[in-house]
């Protein structure tokens, strides 16, 4: 497992696709995370990919107060099949003063009511892929995250403040970080293939494709 971050602490509850994809890929991202499940199966799949995998009832307030909820940053409610059990433990993780609780939602309206009763982000997995949402909670620089295969992957990034001003023969972010800008979105404008004297400036949105790895470590620093 790689070395885990201390500055967030994550907790995924609800090992169904989109939660297991969510958990494991902000494991690897390096992050520590508790999964939570009431399946003993699905727990066992996961164990080996996270930090804490626990089989629990989370619709058990109790229960969640053992487990240090609360000293989470970042709660995602993935319970998909059972509606009710999805709104209950949103509400309870806010009333128990979870900082910021991100739900699953099956629709329009499911997301209405989870934002009325406190979600502070609805995510509907139709539209936003497990490793979409894992790498925008990681990151606010992160516009849309794309994998091409299990180690590559592509990114589009807003620029960070310490590139604004240099060109990209300057910035030279394939000899520093692995990674190749495919693309800068100015605007409306997008220029392909830029070259080395194409100046990154402030709003603009870099298209990069690299490794997991290298990105992952291009977007730390971004911070």
């Amino acid at each position: 497992m790689a070395k885990v971050k201390t500055q967030k602490l994550f907790a995924v509850i609800g090992l169904g696709r989109f939660g297991t994809s969510v958990a494991k890929t902000l494991c690897r991202m390096g992050y520590e995370v508790l999964a939570i499940d009431s399946s003993e199966e699905r727990i066992n799949e996961v164990a080996h990919f996270v930090t804490h995998a626990v089989q629990a009832d989370a619709e058990d307030e109790e229960v969640l107060k053992k487990l240090g909820i609360r000293n989470f940053d970042t709660v995602i409610v993935a319970i998909g099949s059972d509606v009710q059990a999805n709104i209950l433990v949103t509400v309870i993780l806010k009333d128990m003063g979870v900082r910021h609780v991100v739900a699953k939602a099956q629709n329009d309206l499911h997301g209405k009511v989870l934002t009325k009763v406190g979600a502070d982000q609805v995510v509907y997995p139709e539209r936003d892929m497990g490793v979409r949402v894992a790498h925008a909670l990681v990151t606010s620089t992160v516009m849309d995250y794309l994998e091409l295969s299990p180690v590559h992957s592509l990114v589009e990034i807003r620029s960070p403040e310490r590139l604004v001003g240099q060109t990209l023969g300057k910035a030279d972010l394939r000899a520093r970080c692995g990674i190749t800008v495919i693309a800068i979105r100015k605007g409306n404008d997008v220029i392909a293939s830029p070259g080395a004297d194409t100046l990154i400036e402030q709003g603009d949105i870099l298209v990069a494709v690299g490794s997991n790895d290298d990105l992952s470590r291009f977007e730390e620093e971004t911070f």
